[in-house]
C-alpha cells in the first residue's frame, strides 16, 4: 500500500472512530468513498431491501387508520348506517373530529423524534404502531361524539412521529440524493392505502347489519387489528442504524458509514443544544416550513374527502368507495417517478414546482367544470390528486439534503411536518356539504395554496443558486 492511500485509510479509520463506529475499520478501503462502484451499490440493495418495504408497509398502515374516517362517512349510508347517521353528529361535529387529530398531531410530532432518538428507531415506531392500530379499533366501539373525538385525538398523539421519524432515519442509511426517491415509496404507500382503503370499505359494506352491527364499526376493528400485530414484528426486526444492524457484515457497516461521512449525523449521536440553537436561528428553514404548508392543504383534502368528492362526481353507495381506488392507484405511479426523476436529475426543486402547478391547473379545471360533466371531472380529479401526492418526496428531500448536522435533522424535519399540519388543519374545513357536487371552495382553495406554493419553491431554488455562486473553493454547496 502506498503512503498516500494508507494516509486516506487511516483518516477514514478516525472519521469512523470519531462517529462511534467501533465495529471493524482497520481494513476499510478506499473504494468506500467511491460511489456507483459494485459494491456500493450491492450495499444499497441490501438495504433497500431491509429499509423500504417495511417503511411503505408500516406507512400504508397508518394511512389507512388515520383516512379510514373518511370512508366510514359515507359507508352504508343510503341505508341510515353511516358514522354520522349512527352516532347522530351533524356536519360541523364531524370536522371537529377531524381537526382534533391535526391538533394533537402538531403538538406531539417533535418530542416524538426525539424519543426515536433516545429508544432507538425500532422499539418507538413499534410503540406508535401498536397505540395508533388499538386506538382505530377503539374507534369502532365509540358510542358518541365525545368519544369520537377523544380517541381521535389520542390516534393524533400515536401517528404525529411515524412520518418525520421515518424521514430522518433515512437519513441514517442514505445519501441526500438517494433520499427522494425511497421518501416517495414510502408517502406513495398513503395512496396506496387510499386504494386499498377504498376497496376494503366496499366489501366491508357488504357485512352492514351483521350481528347488529354497522359496517363502519367492523371497518375500525378490520383495518386497526394488523398495525397491533405488525408492530410486534417492528419491535425485532426493523433496522436501527447501519453501525449496528447484524445483518450487514463488518465490512459493510462500515462501508455504510463511511459512504455518508460528512452528509449525514449518524443516529446515535446525541443532538447539542447549540445545534438546536443554529437550526432554530436558521431563517431558510422556515421558508421551507411554509412551503410545506401549501402541500398539506390539498394533501389532507384529498385523503380525507376523496370519497365524497368522487360521490359528487356521480358514483352512490358502495360504488363511490370503489371508485376512490383508481385515482389512488395511478398517483403511487406519478408520485414514484416524479421522485425517481428528482434524484436521479438533482431537480428536487424542479420536481416539486412541476407537480404542484400541473395539480394547481387541474383543481381550478375541476372547480369550472359544469356539475354535470362527471366524466371530465373524474379525469381531472386523478390528474389533480395524483400530483398533490407526488410534490411532496422531492420537497422533504430537499430539505433533508441541505440540512448539516444532528440537530438540524432532529429538530428540523418534525418543524417542517408540524408546521404543516396548519395546512392539513385548513384542508379539513375546504370542502363544503353545501356546495355538493362541485366543491367550488375546496378546488379553487387547492389550486391556490398549491400554485403559491410553486412560486415559493422557486423563490428558495434562487436563493440556493445565489448562496452556490458565493461559495468559496471546496465549500460544500447547497442542493438543488
Amino acid at each position: 500500500m502506498s503512503d498516500t492511500k494508507h494516509e486516506k485509510t487511516s483518516s477514514q479509520t478516525e472519521d469512523l472512530e470519531k462517529a462511534g463506529f467501533d465495529g471493524e475499520v482497520e481494513a476499510a478501503p478506499t473504494e468506500y468513498r467511491e460511489l456507483g462502484s459494485a459494491e456500493d451499490k450491492r450495499l444499497v440493495r441490501h438495504i433497500d431491501l431491509r429499509m423500504v418495504p417495511a417503511s411503505m408497509f408500516i406507512y400504508l398502515l397508518c394511512s389507512l387508520d388515520r383516512s379510514n374516517i373518511g370512508n366510514a362517512r359515507i359507508l352504508n349510508a343510503d341505508a341510515g348506517h353511516s358514522l354520522l347517521q349512527s352516532l347522530h353528529m351533524t356536519q360541523q361535529q364531524y370536522l371537529v373530529a377531524l381537526m382534533i387529530f391535526f391538533v394533537a398531531y402538531t403538538v406531539f410530532e417533535t418530542p416524538s423524534n426525539y424519543m426515536l432518538k433516545k429508544l432507538r428507531p425500532s422499539r418507538w415506531i413499534a410503540f406508535l404502531m401498536f397505540s395508533w392500530g388499538a386506538m382505530t379499533m377503539i374507534l369502532g366501539g365509540v358510542s358518541n361524539f365525545g368519544g369520537l373525538v377523544a380517541v381521535r385525538f389520542l390516534l393524533g398523539v400515536f401517528e404525529a412521529g411515524l412520518f418525520p421519524g421515518m424521514v430522518y432515519v433515512l437519513t441514517f442509511w442514505y445519501r441526500p440524493e438517494e433520499r427522494a426517491l425511497r421518501i416517495a415509496l414510502i408517502l406513495a404507500s398513503a395512496t396506496l392505502g387510499g386504494a386499498f382503503g377504498g376497496a376494503i370499505a366496499y366489501g366491508v359494506g357488504k357485512l352492514d347489519g351483521a350481528h347488529g352491527i354497522e359496517a363502519w364499526r367492523y371497518l375500525f376493528f378490520m383495518e386497526g387489528a394488523p398495525s397491533c400485530a405488525g408492530a410486534v414484528l417492528v419491535w425485532f426486526f426493523f433496522p436501527d442504524y447501519p453501525e449496528t444492524a447484524r445483518w450487514l457484515s463488518a465490512d459493510e457497516r462500515a462501508r455504510a458509514a463511511a459512504r455518508l461521512a460528512g452528509l449525514a449525523s449518524l443516529g446515535h449521536q446525541r443532538a447539542t443544544w447549540a445545534e438546536a440553537q443554529r437550526t432554530l436561528r436558521d431563517w431558510r428553514l422556515y421558508a421551507h416550513y411554509l412551503t410545506y404548508i401549501t402541500i398539506s392543504v390539498p394533501f389532507s383534502s384529498m385523503s380525507l374527502f376523496s370519497p365524497t368528492i368522487v360521490a359528487g362526481l356521480g358514483y352512490e353507495g358502495l360504488e363511490a368507495q370503489l371508485f376512490t381506488v383508481p385515482p389512488y392507484a395511478i398517483a403511487f405511479c406519478v408520485t414514484v417517478a416524479v421522485a425517481y426523476a428528482s434524484d436521479k436529475y438533482e431537480v428536487r426543486s424542479i420536481g416539486t414546482a412541476g407537480s404542484m402547478l400541473i395539480a394547481g391547473a387541474c383543481f381550478i379545471v375541476e372547480g369550472a367544470l359544469p356539475a354535470e360533466s362527471f366524466k371530465v371531472r373524474y379525469v381531472f380529479f386523478v390528474i389533480a390528486l395524483s400530483f398533490a401526492f407526488a410534490c411532496i418526496p422531492p420537497l422533504l428531500s430537499w430539505l433533508t439534503a441541505n440540512l448539516r448536522g444532528t440537530g438540524a435533522s432532529t429538530l428540523a424535519v418534525p418543524l417542517n411536518v408540524s408546521t404543516g399540519q396548519i395546512g392539513q388543519i385548513i384542508g379539513v374545513y375546504i370542502y363544503k356539504a353545501s356546495e355538493s357536487p362541485k366543491y367550488p371552495t375546496g378546488h379553487y382553495t387547492n389550486a391556490g395554496f398549491l400554485l403559491v406554493g410553486a412560486a415559493s419553491v422557486m423563490g428558495l431554488r434562487f436563493m440556493y443558486v445565489g448562496r452556490n455562486k458565493r461559495l468559496g473553493p471546496g465549500e460544500q454547496k447547497w442542493r438543488l
